[in-house]
């Protein structure tokens, strides 16, 4: 890996760590592979994952940052845009608006946005949008519900259970 690929990564995991107005955070499981991390982030307040702590399984491109990184749900998410069964999440800066001038805290934070805002018009999961616009209400439990049951492992505890 180029020097300044490695340091530009260093960087942006340094800058999610560091920002204690987000509650976001990367993990480098291995540190002699900086392109496979963990993350996550906190359930927005006022929604029904707030209090969750979500984490993410993060694979950088070789060619990062100009590819968009790879990142999908470990925690399981009751959400439109996100995979029930493979975490897989539909969001347009993994796709087709990403941009070289993305860094992991704008994607983690865009990626906590999405929690804030479904949009089922473009689900990754057609079973949670159709409950989403059919009974909003119904969606809101059941997100709860799992966020109270799948939710709730911070990152370092998962992090020492791969481990143990």
């Amino acid at each position: 890996m180029p020097p300044n690929m490695q340091k530009r990564i260093l960087n942006e995991i340094a800058d999610v760590n560091d920002d204690n107005t987000a509650p976001l955070h990367v993990y480098v499981p291995d540190d002699s592979n900086i392109y496979n991390l963990l993350g996550s982030i906190v359930g927005p307040p006022d929604t029904p994952y707030q209090d969750g702590i979500f984490l993410l399984e993060i694979k950088l491109h070789e060619n990062h940052p100009f590819a968009p990184p790879s990142i999908k749900f470990i925690t399981k998410v009751y959400h439109p845009n996100v995979s029930s069964q493979t975490g897989a999440i539909c969001l347009d800066v993994l796709k087709s608006n990403w941009s070289p001038a993305m860094t992991l805290r704008i994607t983690l934070m865009s990626i906590q946005a999405l929690l804030d805002a479904p949009d089922a018009s473009s689900p990754q999961d057609f079973q949670v949008a159709k409950v989403y616009t059919s009974d909003k209400q119904a969606f809101i439990e059941e997100a709860k519900l799992w966020t109270r049951t799948y939710a709730d492992i911070p990152l370092d505890t998962y992090v020492h259970s791969l481990y143990d």
